[in-house]
């Protein structure tokens, strides 16, 4: 047994496939209007039929702004739309954008036909569209002197840039010779050297509109030098300028939004840029005036003169410390020679002599400490401190000295 498919799953494949074929995306189906309800939520749910079937509509409520009349038994109609499946019913059934009645259907075949043609011919392409200039000084506008649409765009114009020029050709936009008046209000324009040019009008039925399905109009907007933007009709309505035109614009109001700039968000914008600028330039000025000053501080610590300065201070300041150093040497040697000549001084027999003692030698000049070491007769040396005495000893006597008491043998 093979796979079994849940019916989502089908209705959903099938779905796919309707729309995947292109022929089903964008189809004209005519036919007589049958059980006709128009619901409360706005949608209008119809049956087409002719005498051998029939096939099931909707219109909703977002698509109906361009039914110009209202559907009843029994009318011929021809519905632009798409057919798709309704997954929940498993019914195909035709989405309804654009209802007209049977007599219009030669106006679309002439509109399918010629927008076929320049299609082919390569004027939809979008390489040769030019690009809407940001910020206009000049904008043209081709349309009626009277009516909703020119008054939409001046007023919206001059809401968002009153700076901006406005220069109107008072064209006809419906009826005989509207479509050559167009096209001379197109070269006028272009003459002059607008910046950006709006044509167009406010809504209407397919006749009012027709134009701007004119092949001399398409041709017209393709050969002019200046930038145009279409702007036909309500969001629902597409003409034949709309493809040619470097720019679509849904109404005559949006046409205005696109071509003309926000004065007031421009100069924010531009007062933000300048506030920008000059924080950046301040914070940029700042930043070298901290870096001149901490250069100019290296410059004057790598200068000559500081350095000269800077060694001059340090051979001071080593001066200094070897004056303190060497002084303190001299005075600790100054201390330490008093003290040896102090005690020098104990020890020298001068200092002893100058006490009243005398240095006795004998005849060989050497010192005589004991009376054990001369003899009776001898000739003795006596150093006082102003000379010497030459004496002979005629007797010697032994003496014994305590010390603590004086006793003499």
């Amino acid at each position: 047994m093979g796979q079994a498919y849940t019916v989502t799953e089908i209705n959903q494949y099938i779905k796919n496939m309707f729309i995947k074929d292109p022929y089903l995306n964008y189809i004209y189906v005519k036919g007589e209007v049958s059980n006709c309800k128009y619901h409360t939520s706005g949608h209008i749910y119809f049956t087409l039929k002719d005498t051998q079937g029939q096939l099931t509509c909707v219109m909703f409520a977002g698509q109906r702004r361009s039914l110009t009349f209202r559907m009843e038994e029994g009318q011929s109609v021809i519905v632009l739309g798409n057919i798709s499946v309704y997954e929940r019913d498993g019914k195909y059934q035709l989405y309804a954008n654009q209802i007209v009645l049977d007599g219009l259907g030669v106006l679309y075949e002439r509109f399918e036909k010629l927008k076929k043609d320049l299609e082919t011919e390569g004027l939809f392409e979008r390489t040769h569209k030019k690009s809407i200039p940001p910020y206009p000084k000049r904008v043209g506008i081709v349309t009626a002197s009277t009516g909703a649409a020119i008054q939409d765009i001046v007023n919206i114009s001059k809401r968002r840039n009153p700076y901006v020029q406005l220069i109107l050709y008072p064209a006809l936009v419906q009826g005989a010779g509207a479509a050559e008046s167009i096209v001379r209000g197109i070269k006028a324009l272009d003459m002059l050297n607008c910046d950006v040019m709006i044509i167009g009008r406010g809504g209407g039925s397919i006749e009012d509109l027709w134009a701007f399905n004119e092949e001399i109009v398409a041709r017209a907007i393709y050969s002019s030098s200046t930038p145009i933007i279409s702007a036909v009709g309500h969001e629902t309505d597409v003409t034949i300028a709309d493809y040619v035109a470097d720019l679509r614009a849904p109404t005559p109001s949006a046409a205005a939004e696109l071509a003309v700039n926000d004065y007031i968000s421009f100069n924010s914008l531009l007062q933000e840029y300048k506030r920008r600028i000059f924080k950046a330039a301040m914070h940029n000025v700042t930043y070298h005036q901290s870096m001149i000053r901490e250069l100019k501080l290296r410059l004057f610590y790598a200068s000559p003169s500081y350095q000269i300065k800077q060694k001059r201070q340090q051979l001071m300041d080593i001066e200094q410390k070897l004056t303190y150093h060497m002084d303190y040497k001299l005075k600790d040697a100054h201390h330490r020679l008093e003290l040896y000549i102090t005690k020098m001084e104990g020890l020298s027999p001068l200092t002893k002599l100058k006490k009243g003692y005398a240095l006795v030698r004998g005849e060989d000049g050497k010192p005589i400490q004991s009376i054990k070491n001369v003899k009776i007769h001898d000739k003795l040396m006596i150093s006082l401190i102003d000379g010497e005495l030459v004496s002979r000893v005629e007797d010697t006597k032994e003496q014994i000295r305590e010390y603590g008491g004086d006793s003499h043998v």
